[in-house]
């Protein structure tokens, strides 16, 4: 029973997490307007994303317009599609993964041994997934964060940290997190099992030993009479 809920806790982290890159990568909300100037009156919002910008002004609703051009944008921006759809693919198989090795699922047989390393290969999955989308968003907070202290760039040029670079580190927390789960089921399951076979040798032996022993020394007895 406890070890279904555990793997049931490792599977809600990874989705969890897996929903969060699916989201982060659509978002456009990963650079936004730093206000910064003495004037409280804010006529319009800035949200510059991996696929589009948006504005938002006070009296107009919101407008996106997708990037025109892939060579046009920041290298950083660029590094960070092709991370993030990455990310996305590799949380996906991680999640197809562990739902196959799980205890409930008949699909793919009765064998512990053979679930055990279908989840080690969803927990790798979802570790490698959750570095993955750590790196474009810890890149990305770098640079923002770089050009905010830069006296050279403008004040109009100035940005600040998202919602997406914050859902972005929680997305790859619950993915390690949710891998490492599944990781650590399947050592302590193996090394559970391990011992359980190795337990009933000694005493069998133990009883072989003794009755080969007994046997020799009666056939030496009626020998001796």
């Amino acid at each position: 029973m406890a070890a279904a809920a555990l793997q049931i806790a490792g599977l809600i982290l990874g989705g969890i997490g897996t929903a969060g890159t699916f989201a982060i990568t659509g978002m456009p909300q990963w650079r936004v307007t730093a206000f910064i100037e003495n004037n409280v009156v804010v006529f319009e919002t800035i949200w510059e994303g991996l696929w589009m910008n948006c504005i938002r002004q006070a009296s107009i609703r919101m407008q996106c317009k997708v990037y025109d051009s892939l060579l046009a944008l920041s290298p950083d921006i660029q590094a960070s599609r092709g991370l993030m759809c990455a990310a996305s693919a590799l949380a996906f198989l991680a999640c197809a993964v562990a739902v196959l090795g799980m205890k409930c699922t008949q699909c793919t047989g009765n064998d512990d041994r053979i679930k055990g390393y279908i989840l080690l290969a969803g927990g790798i999955a979802f570790i490698l997934a959750g570095i993955v989308v750590l790196i474009p968003v810890c890149f990305v907070a770098h640079n923002i964060i770089r050009d905010f202290y830069n006296p050279v760039v403008t004040v109009a040029q100035k940005r600040e940290l998202g919602e997406a670079l914050y859902i972005g580190w929680t997305s790859a927390f619950c993915l390690v997190a949710g891998g490492a789960i599944l990781c650590c089921f399947c050592q302590c399951s193996e090394k559970t099992r391990s011992y359980r076979y190795s337990v009933p040798s000694q005493p069998t032996a133990y009883h072989s030993h003794h009755s080969v022993r007994r046997a020799e020394s009666s056939y030496s007895k009626s020998q001796y009479v």
